[in-house]
């Protein structure tokens, strides 16, 4: 009986231990859309598979040291558009993926779009059924070296916005993943050919040139957006000093990827935040983001008195 009575209580201990583990775990919430209407074939159940695995993979592996509760962690999207696949090989496809992710700001109901980049460097293998293999210290296949760069993109984006700088380490282990994916020879990995590319992107993340850009995403989030609801006028400075900290940077680099994916994901909002407030402020914002972002023409509001 007493063996018994031992045994009932550390399999409520091991259930009360799992039970608090449940709460914390993986970093992100990765809903992936794969989109395959150009591709001609009636067999439509390796895209279901694709998504499957791809959103398995994102979601089922720690990219930190952290634990993240549910309510923490980082919700992102992948809309993987395949062009067509490769017929020199089975399996192989070409595709653009846009990837996104998205902080919750303080004390609202409110995500801030925080990571907007389009990606049309995408080629990799896939068949239906087979794991998806990847070790952070080799190249093991275009796709999963793909996956686990952006994975470390978001998560490190995001420690910057809690904390100045505070993504590095992340940004260090993509640039490991672009290291060892350099040899592959395949597009997207080299300072050759487009600005736009995980290179590029990388190289503005770690250049300590750019880091103004980096430390405006902190002030942005941080600073500015998690306390807007109370003193919004403070908060507009805040963001607008950020901006002109983000000039000085692309001044220095001019064609910075950096910078476009910020006004990527961050034009709609800051035309809502500069659309009230003071004038003279506004149109300060204005005149930066005009600069930084000529195409974008629905800045034009922020002047509208």
């Amino acid at each position: 009986m007493q063996l018994l009575k031992n045994c009932m209580r550390k399999t409520c201990i091991i259930l009360l231990w799992c039970a608090a583990l449940a709460g914390y775990g993986q970093e992100l919430n990765c809903v992936v859309t794969v989109n395959a209407t150009q591709v001609q074939t009636s067999d439509r159940n390796v895209f279901k598979d694709m998504k499957t695995n791809i959103e398995q993979f994102m979601n089922g592996r720690k990219w930190s040291n952290d634990n993240f509760k549910n309510y923490e962690k980082i919700n992102c999207s992948m809309l993987i558009t395949i062009s067509t696949p490769n017929s020199a090989a089975i399996g192989s496809y070409t595709a653009s993926v846009q990837v996104r992710s998205a902080r919750p700001v303080f004390n609202t109901n409110y995500s801030s779009l925080l990571f907007n980049f389009a990606d049309r460097d995408w080629e990799f293998e896939y068949i239906e059924s087979q794991p998806l293999e990847y070790n952070d210290n080799t190249y093991t296949a275009n796709l999963t070296s793909m996956l686990a760069f952006y994975a470390y993109i978001i998560v490190g984006l995001d420690y910057d916005s809690f904390s100045e700088l505070g993504g590095s380490p992340y940004f260090q282990k993509a640039l490991a993943i672009v290291n060892n994916s350099q040899a592959s020879n395949r597009a997207g990995w080299q300072a050759i050919g487009s600005t736009r590319s995980r290179y590029w992107l990388l190289e503005n993340l770690n250049n300590p040139q750019m880091a103004d850009v980096r430390k405006a995403i902190y002030s942005y989030h941080r600073l500015a957006l998690d306390t807007y609801d109370k003193t919004p006028d403070q908060s507009r400075e805040i963001i607008l000093k950020g901006l002109k900290d983000i000039k000085k940077a692309r001044d220095i680099i001019p064609n910075s990827i950096l910078v476009i994916s910020f006004f990527d994901a961050k034009g709609k909002e800051l035309t809502n935040i500069f659309s009230t407030g003071d004038i003279q402020l506004r149109r300060q914002a204005y005149d930066i983001m005009v600069a930084l972002d000529p195409s974008n023409r629905m800045y034009d509001k922020i002047v509208q008195d």
